[in-house]
């Protein structure tokens, strides 16, 4: 007598049952692996006298390591414009934030910031850093004859088409590099100082209305040889701040000279900040 041969839809019952019984003794962890975390997205605003070109080095790194990166242009007309403008580009941000500013930039995102969630982290290089309820000019000048930012100054009138008007402020070309740029060459900083975008006067008769820093963690680069804010106010700032503090031997301009570091930096508070 012949035994009859299992007709496919069998074998394929069979095999199915099979396969079932075979991942039931795999260990669920391994079954169902989670997805790697997705990196959280790097916002740079930029400070005075640059725009958001400054950032390339740093932007470069940053893609290359996988995170996304936002850099606006900060508009420089005031500490509450700025700020508000910034803090609409986050609102379209989706996921956690890095926040970092450079030098004026840094007032704006510690206002930008207050209340949003989204920011994880705020990342300050050679910026400045107020409280609620300072004024940045007041703030510039906490250590007399530390820096040589205000003698090099020269304030342009401006006019609207309202017919209302004001100054703007530009760094002296001609003293450009030193107080802004020193460890850049010159061919660089020449070019830096004709491209220029003012910062309004207004800007830093400005006061603080928030600092987001008192409620979210911060980081903060020390650039020794800034001519521009000065290492003992970053100093001062950052140890205000409770910031994780590193400093190196740069100027005011450490995002162009040490997009490493400052990469690094900024990778430093997307890891420690991560869920």
């Amino acid at each position: 007598m012949s035994i009859p041969r299992p007709r496919p839809r069998t074998l394929l019952i069979t095999a199915a049952v099979t396969a079932s019984a075979t991942l039931s003794l795999i260990p669920l962890a391994s079954a169902h692996t989670a997805p790697a975390a997705l990196k959280p997205t790097v916002v740079l605003v930029h400070g005075a006298f640059a725009d958001a070109s400054s950032w390339n080095g740093v932007v470069e790194r940053l893609q290359r390591d996988g995170y996304p990166v936002v850099a606006p242009a900060n508009p420089l007309r005031g500490l509450a414009e700025d700020s508000t403008y910034v803090a609409s580009v986050l609102a379209g941000v989706k996921g956690p934030v890095i926040l970092v500013g450079h030098s004026y930039g840094g007032a704006v995102i510690s206002q930008a910031a207050a209340g949003d969630p989204q920011v994880k982290a705020l990342v300050y290089v050679a910026a400045l850093v107020p409280d609620k309820g300072e004024k940045l000019s007041t703030l510039s000048n906490k250590f007399p004859g530390t820096n040589e930012l205000a003698p090099a100054l020269r304030p342009v009138p401006f006019s609207n088409s309202d017919g209302t008007g004001g100054s703007d402020l530009y760094v002296d070309p001609a003293r450009f590099r030193a107080v802004f740029a020193a460890d850049l060459p010159a061919s660089r900083t020449v070019v830096m100082g004709a491209e220029q975008r003012p910062v309004a006067a207004a800007a830093f008769a400005s006061s603080a209305t928030a600092a987001a820093w008192r409620t979210i963690p911060s980081w903060a680069l020390v650039a020794r040889q800034d001519e521009a804010l000065g290492a003992p106010l970053e100093r001062f700032e950052a140890r205000r701040a409770h910031a994780h503090t590193v400093e190196i031997n740069s100027s005011h301009v450490a995002l162009i000279s040490h997009p490493d570091t400052v990469t690094h930096l900024i990778e430093d508070a997307a890891e420690a900040t991560a869920p």
